[in-house]
């Protein structure tokens, strides 16, 4: 497919094999740039938010303590509260991994990926050190092919697409992004990965041997559990799949964001990587004349409704970028 230089070549609503694709540059560093110099009063936000280590530190009590209290109930009352709780509580912490990925919960950088590993245990597998590698690249090379790997992989475009399949797909998409960085960009353990296994694990090992294994599997369930058919895991959907070109990454203004470190001012967090979570509408207000005219969303399940049921909606309304030079290669060979 042809490169475009300044939209992603066909809208939502032309469903085909392939991505969206564009040679223009992502577009959240010149929106940055032209933020400071108008508001340079913004660079005040940045910085990570006191709070954010008290509340971790609360929701891994919390989450333990749940853990422990349904070690002998029975498997439709673990669920339950996994779906009604338990689930909500490892999807904050997994969105407080994400701001922790970007120092906002310590000023040194070494607090931040000890803290990370603590604030992992509730979820049963190890992801803190890893998500940190992979995320920061979807920052740097947002849509860039074979690095970005927010980015849906060839097989997910080719099955994902009528409401079954997606139905299924979002049931299971926490599987999806857990192992898709896996097979699409394999990287070699750093020491950070491997403390975060060895920890998790010696964690995982103390908890079957004290509370067994209801107690154990209460922990992954709750994070899988509401990654699937569950109002906040519409986040997963919202924030980079196009629904209205060129523009790819989108905002969600609801009151879930109260329980998700503000995630959902995904454009906001994208301008500002460096702002936390809870002063992303302090930074809308100030530079609203930004964001206002950008298409945002209300209802994270409205969001998970219509990308099942919508025809127009696949797995690849997604803007995608060729690496570095082959985009400039591609338009030569073309010229």
């Amino acid at each position: 497919m042809s490169v475009e230089a300044a939209n992603p070549g066909r809208t939502p609503s032309q469903v085909t094999d392939d991505f969206l694709w564009t040679s223009a540059p992502e577009p959240h560093a010149a929106r940055r740039r032209e933020i400071l110099a108008r508001y340079p009063a913004v660079k005040e936000l940045y910085g990570p938010c006191s709070r954010t280590k008290y509340v971790c530190t609360l929701l891994v009590t919390a989450q333990v303590a749940l853990a422990i209290a349904l070690a002998d109930a029975p498997w439709w009352a673990i669920i339950l509260v996994a779906y009604l709780v338990g689930g909500v509580i490892n999807q904050m912490l997994l969105l407080a991994i994400h701001e922790i990925s970007h120092n906002l919960a310590f000023k040194r950088p070494i607090l931040n990926r000890c803290f990370g590993i603590f604030v992992n245990l509730p979820i049963g597998v190890p992801v803190s050190a890893a998500f940190r590698e992979y995320h920061l690249l979807h920052h740097t090379h947002q849509g860039t092919d074979g690095l970005d790997t927010d980015i849906p992989t060839k097989f997910e475009a080719r099955w994902v697409r009528g409401p079954l399949r997606k139905l299924i797909w979002v049931i299971g998409q926490g599987l999806a992004y857990a192992l898709r960085p896996i097979s699409m960009l394999p990287l070699r353990p750093s020491r950070w990965v491997i403390a975060n296994v060895v920890v998790q694990l010696s964690f995982d090992v103390l908890i079957y041997h004290w509370f067994g294994f209801k107690a154990l599997a209460y922990f992954p369930i709750s994070a899988l559990i509401v990654m699937g058919l569950h109002p906040i895991a519409g986040h997963y959907v919202s924030e980079h799949y196009v629904t209205k070109a060129p523009q790819e990454t989108y905002s969600y203004y609801g009151p879930l964001n109260r329980l998700t470190f503000n995630v959902g001012y995904h454009n906001e967090h994208h301008d500002f990587p460096d702002i936390a979570g809870s002063r992303l509408p302090k930074l809308r207000a100030q530079a609203a004349e930004y964001y206002d005219s950008l298409v945002s969303y209300r209802s994270w399940t409205k969001v998970l409704w219509d990308y099942i049921f919508d025809r127009n909606m696949s797995a690849t309304c997604r803007v995608k970028r060729w690496p570095t030079g082959v985009a400039e290669r591609a338009i030569a060979r073309e010229n």
